[in-house]
């Protein structure tokens, strides 16, 4: 399979790209810093470039089957300024599933189901900036055409790959508090074969 992954330099995305890798697949990255990349193997392909270039992301999609997306906030708009150009270029080079790294703050909250976590009481985040940006990509996702699927962890530590953890559709698992970046990337990565959770988000936690 032919697969983009964009915010590959990233502690979610890096591990993305390593578990691609290793499983043989065609693996693209577009990258502002090519040297952040350690790899060097043959089914690699590094496009230097920034999401927020519309040119850039058509020149990367070129032949490509599925997205995954660990981009994140980078304390700016980058989020919510490259999915728009994501979904445009998508649309135009007819791909349709797009795997997304969001946070747990855009699932429905236990305590008021009408809301957010980020925003009820539920969420212990002191800022919600970041979820806002996560939160207006799941608005465009959902107004899309595309076969999206969100997955929203919580804390995040480097920690170690266990392979065993909860996730459970739009809510985070109950007393969920934390999942490592090694299982939140297999999780993602997991997806490019599955249709289970099309046009969803998905809390995991351990």
């Amino acid at each position: 399979m032919n697969i983009l992954i964009l915010g590959g330099t990233g502690r979610v995305g890096s591990q993305i790209v390593s578990y691609a890798l290793h499983d043989g697949h065609q693996v693209t990255v577009l990258v502002r810093t090519p040297e952040k990349i350690q790899t060097n193997q043959e089914n690699l392909t590094i496009i230097q470039g920034n999401v927020l270039n519309k040119n850039d992301i058509i020149r990367a999609m070129h032949g490509i089957d599925v997205i995954i997306s660990a981009l994140n906030t980078d304390g700016g708009n980058t989020l919510s300024e490259s999915m728009p150009l994501i979904i445009e270029a998508m649309e135009k080079e007819g791909i349709k599933r797009i795997i997304t790294i969001g946070t747990a703050g855009i699932l429905q909250s236990r305590i008021s189901p009408k809301l957010l976590r980020y925003q009820s009481s539920e969420s212990k985040q002191k800022s919600v900036r970041a979820a806002e940006e996560h939160n207006k990509v799941y608005d465009m996702l959902q107004q899309s055409n595309l076969e999206w699927t969100i997955v929203c962890p919580t804390y995040l530590p480097d920690g170690e790959r266990l392979g065993n953890y909860r996730i459970e559709r739009h809510f985070l698992p109950e007393g969920g508090s934390k999942i490592s970046v090694p299982d939140t990337a297999e999780f993602a990565f997991s997806q490019i074969q599955s249709n289970d959770y099309i046009k969803t988000r998905v809390g995991i936690a351990y």
